[in-house]
């Protein structure tokens, strides 16, 4: 595959080649590491080891998530109307890293006392800094590759490097604890270490290794307007509603997944975590997989298949048989579907920005990256607040584990493997409709390269007009 230039053409000088490439993605790596224990270890680790009740806990997680759903699609509109001699871009990737990294310290340092509103507050600031950062990242990434076959390119070295950031935070605390005789509480605040050093390094090298792609010409500025017409469009819904399915189950898998382990499978945290870490081993193994089978038979097609064989790990872990080998064997292959979604709906939304431009004349790249980013956390608010508080109703006691009621262990059962396979499932037939292909994306690309050509001419007759 040729490589991507940094105005986001193909060619052979100039080009944007892996060391870049690899830079560029680099920001992924201390990113997930911030977001994955915020889901998977915080929460646990609140109610364990800090004493706050888990519905606290869920209505916080819910509230900020609620919060999320309005903040990303703001930050893509102020995006698209951005315009500095520093960028578009690269100032709001700059201006959420003192945020993020104040959030991060205040969460994962956390002491025995805090309450609901200490988290809520924090989960805010958090998230406020995280989006800043990602959508700027998120919409430039999608801005350096302009055919259909670099985008999957650029969005797998991006979901390889966010699940080389979750592998590196997971493996944190059992490593602690084997290495170094650390306990858990010390292994978390380890993960807040490594976030709030590596996240301004990663940034700085992203900032220095590759240059913004020149914008679009735009007819007119996007505005508010523009988000109706985007939510209208069927093929947009459908790339949305894929996403909040897709999305939604390995939010609720996280969040349930060292409750299920320590009370059903009967593994201890250090255990499960490395569990995990095997799960995630299995993802980014996966994610060169995806990019290359959606460039073969086509994005869509690619998504509908990592969607089903994700159902049936997921279900298999119910069945899986007692044992270390059987655990390992099983994590592993579940882990291989998970960058799909990430790596392909990114991709076909990119895709899908492309075919607006031509229509409108606008480019609503960082509108339509807002309500990809934004519409999954409908889902995860409502999976995480749902999840952790259908346990409390049933009964269910983190620190009882396996002496809890043999009702609220099966509740966490089916919470954790049944509702997330449902859903990838029901995303499969929704993503199976979508009808932007590679040979359709080429035709709309030509287009588009004829007519920014005749508008950059038209400019620059007219300036030198003026002249």
């Amino acid at each position: 595959m040729s490589a991507i230039s940094a105005d986001g053409k193909n060619s052979g000088q100039g080009a944007l080649g892996t060391w870049r490439l690899a830079a560029f993605a680099l920001p992924c790596v201390p990113v997930a590491a911030m977001l994955m224990p915020v889901v998977v270890y915080l929460p646990n680790y609140y109610a364990t080891d800090l004493g706050v009740s888990l519905t606290a806990i869920g209505l916080a997680f819910g509230i900020v998530r609620l919060f999320d759903l309005w903040l990303d699609p703001t930050l893509g509109f102020l995006i698209d109307r951005t315009n500095t001699r520093f960028g578009r871009f690269k100032p709001w990737l700059v201006a959420g890293l003192p945020i993020a990294v104040l959030a991060v310290w205040m969460l994962f340092m956390a002491r025995p006392g805090i309450d609901g509103n200490y988290i809520l507050l924090w989960l805010v600031l958090g998230f406020l800094g995280q989006s800043m950062a990602t959508m700027a990242h998120v919409t430039w990434a999608a801005r350096l590759a302009p055919e259909y076959g670099q985008r999957a390119r650029v969005f797998s070295w991006w979901q390889g490097f966010t699940v080389l950031g979750m592998l590196i935070v997971l493996a944190m605390p059992p490593l602690m604890k084997l290495g170094f005789g650390l306990d858990y509480g010390q292994g978390v605040r380890a993960m807040g270490w490594f976030v709030v050093l590596s996240l301004p390094v990663a940034i700085l090298l992203a900032l220095l290794a590759v240059h913004e792609p020149k914008s679009p010409p735009n007819t007119q500025p996007a505005n508010w307007r523009h988000y109706l017409d985007l939510i209208r469009r069927p093929s947009i819904l459908r790339i949305l509603g894929s996403d909040i399915l897709l999305g939604t189950g390995p939010v609720i898998a996280g969040t349930l997944f060292f409750f299920y382990f320590e009370a059903i499978r009967g593994w201890d945290r250090s255990e499960a975590g490395l569990l995990l870490l095997l799960y995630f081993i299995g993802a980014l193994m996966g994610a060169p997989l995806w990019g290359r089978l959606g460039l073969a038979i086509g994005k869509h097609r690619a998504l509908a298949i990592a969607s089903a064989a994700y159902a049936v790990a997921q279900l298999s872990v119910l069945i899986a048989p007692e044992g270390l080998v059987w655990g390992i064997v099983t994590m592993t292959l579940a882990g291989l579907p998970y960058s799909a979604g990430p790596i392909l709906l990114r991709a076909m939304m990119a895709d899908l920005g492309d075919e607006e431009r031509l229509k409108s004349g606008v480019d609503r790249s960082g509108l339509m990256f807002g309500l990809l980013s934004g519409v999954v956390k409908i889902g995860s608010a409502v999976a995480v607040f749902a999840s952790v508080s259908a346990l409390e109703a049933f009964g269910f006691k983190a620190d009882l584990g396996a002496e809890n009621a043999t009702q609220a262990l099966r509740v966490l059962a089916i919470s954790f493997a049944v509702v997330p396979a449902l859903l990838a499932l029901a995303g499969a037939a929704l993503i199976t409709g979508h009808s932007l292909d590679k040979a359709s994306h080429d035709e709309i690309r030509k287009a588009l390269e004829v007519r920014d050509a005749a508008q950059t001419s038209a400019e620059q007759r007219a300036t030198h007009t003026n002249y």
